[in-house]
This record gives structure tokens, sequence and C-alpha cells, in this order.
């Protein structure tokens, strides 16, 4: 499909018959033409750009040396992190990091960190490539804040945060309860404190989906671009979230968009839904972004809920090109 008619399916989603959600379309798609690493061939020199919060692209120095720069790491017994040989395409590096599930040993790991300073919107890209055979992950990537600023991700688990305390986005994949074949569709999944209860009483991340699936694609290179926008003040409701894969606007959630039905399983956008009220995703300004989370968190339960009684026993995924940023970052520029 080229690049025109995507934008087009895009707009037709999201825009639908409300001017606010028309304006958000609008907007995910001029920032796509406005990626500031179109300046940095490579991303050479991206991380000294004003812009950027932080880069790592799993050149400079040791896995030990690596680690030193983020805040925490897991790494259980030293087996699931490792530097390999390989890249996306274009890229001008010899390496990138990949985590290894082994459901014997381990659930994954994860690289963890803060940034340079907090902000109140955030742009998150990184490539990824899942490595075969393909499996169902539990939780993936993810982006947010929390107040006080913390050196390790925190729990929190089935509880709603309370508003100044917490928001968290995980931008997953999801074989929505056996749908999709691993590793399944893209899926945000987030907390909040205005996020809905759960059919067991608990809070557990809401789901939040595009109205147009995007499946993940196995064995090959892909550029995720994450943008999380708080609400502006703590009354307002005009915190937005959107999700650009491979340079392209996938979606873009903020106030107005049509919506199905809103549950504790949380929402998927649908043209012919309600106006979606908008995230007031914190209670109080003192809550701002602050953190990075390189997840990769694998369960035999996670492949127990999409239908599979006898997971993988290994799962791979590689990561390169991190950056974190303040205005919208875009693809790698070859």
């Amino acid at each position: 499909m080229t690049n025109w008619c995507l934008r087009l399916r895009m707009l037709a989603v999201l825009a639908c018959i409300s001017p606010t959600a028309a304006v958000s379309a609008e907007r995910a798609t001029a920032d796509t033409h406005a990626g500031f690493a179109a300046e940095y061939a490579g991303d050479r020199g991206i991380n000294q750009d004003k812009r950027v919060l932080f880069a790592e692209d799993f050149e400079n120095g040791t896995l030990e040396d690596i680690a030193s720069r983020w805040a925490e790491t897991s790494n259980k017994d030293g087996k699931v992190l490792a530097l390999v040989e390989g890249g996306p395409p274009g890229s001008p590096g010899r390496h990138a990091l990949r985590i290894t599930a082994d459901l014997s040993q381990n659930t994954g790991g994860h690289l963890y960190r803060n940034w340079s300073r907090e902000v109140d919107k955030a742009y998150a890209r990184f490539y990824v490539t899942f490595a075969k055979p393909l499996s169902h992950v539990h939780h993936f990537v993810t982006l947010g804040g929390y107040n006080p600023v913390t050196r390790w991700p925190q729990g929190g688990a089935g509880e709603k945060p309370r508003g100044d305390d917490r928001v968290t986005v995980g931008i997953e994949p999801t074989g929505d309860h056996g749908r999709f074949p691993p590793p399944g569709i893209w899926n945000f999944y987030a907390y909040w404190h205005e996020m809905k209860k759960s059919a067991d009483g608990r809070y557990w991340g809401n789901s939040l989906k595009p109205a147009i699936r995007s499946v993940v694609p196995g064995d090959r290179w892909q550029c995720v671009e994450v943008m999380l926008k708080l609400n502006s003040k703590p009354a307002e409701t005009d915190g937005e979230l959107a999700l650009w894969l491979d340079g392209e606007p996938i979606v873009h959630f903020a106030r107005g968009v049509r919506r199905g039905q809103w549950t504790g399983m949380g929402f998927q956008l649908d043209e012919k839904g309600e106006p979606f009220e908008g995230f007031r995703w914190r209670s109080s300004l003192d809550l701002k972004l602050n953190f990075f989370w390189l997840l990769h968190y694998v369960t035999i339960n996670a492949a127990r809920q999409n239908r599979i009684e006898s997971p993988e026993p290994f799962n791979q995924v590689l990561f390169d090109h991190i950056v974190v940023a303040t205005e919208y970052i875009g693809p790698m520029r070859r």
C-alpha cells in the first residue's frame, strides 16, 4: 500500500465527523513530514540535538558500559541481555541489543532509565525485530512518569494510580486472546487515574487499539514511534497518544475521536462509535514524563491467554537506534 493511501485511511478513520479528531489526524500526518532524524544520516550525532532527551545505539562500549548508562538493568544470571551483530537496514553500526526470555529460567529482562529533564510531551522511537520462532509477550516497551522520579520501574499492577503519582503507557504486541498469531497486533496498554475497572474489581491496564489493526512483523526490523502528551491542566482532557510504524501514522488518540465501548478491557477506535472524552492523564502538574523502559517480559500465562498450551521455550527480540525526544523523530535516515 502506498504512503498516500495509508494516510488517507488514517484520516478517514480518525477524523470521522469530529473537528477535534480531524485536527489530531492532521497533526500526526504533519509530524511525519517533520522528523528531525532526517538531519542525521544513520543517527550520527543525533544525541547532541537539543530536542533529544537521550539516545542509545548500543555501539559505545561493552554491555557493561551500556548498562552503566541506564539507571537499572534486569539481566538474570547474565543470560538475558547480549550485544549481537546486526541492526536495521541502513544502520552504520555493528551491534544491536538482544533480549532473550527462557521460560525455564526467566521472564526476559529490561533496561530502564530516566531522562535529562522532565517533560509534558515526549516521543520515543526504537527499532525492533522479533526473532523466529515467534511467541506472545506479556509486556513490552513502556513510556511514562513517576512522581517522585525513581531510578527503577515501580509496581502497581492491578491498582489505579491516584493521578499525581504515575502514568504509564506500554506499546505492546497482543494476540487479542488468540485472534492473532504471535507476536500479534500493536496495542497500547495504559495505567492512569481515569482508567476503567476490570470485571474482577481490580484495575488492570486499559487496552487502546486503533480502528485498523497493525500486525507485528516477524523476523523483520520495524521502526516504532510513540508520542505521549499529558493534559495541559489538571481539569483538562486534552492529553494525547499516537503511534507511527516505519514513519507512517497509524493512530492518534485525542479528545473527539470516535471510539467503541469503553470497559475495563479498554476500547478500540470505531467510526460508528461515540466521541472519546479525552485523556486526563494526571490530576496534578507535578506529575511529568521522565522515564523510558526497554522491557521484554514473557510468561507462560501470556501464551495461554492466547490459547497456546505449549509455548515456545525461547523468545528473542532485538532492539536498536533508540531515541527519546520532545519532537517527532521519524525513521533513521539512510
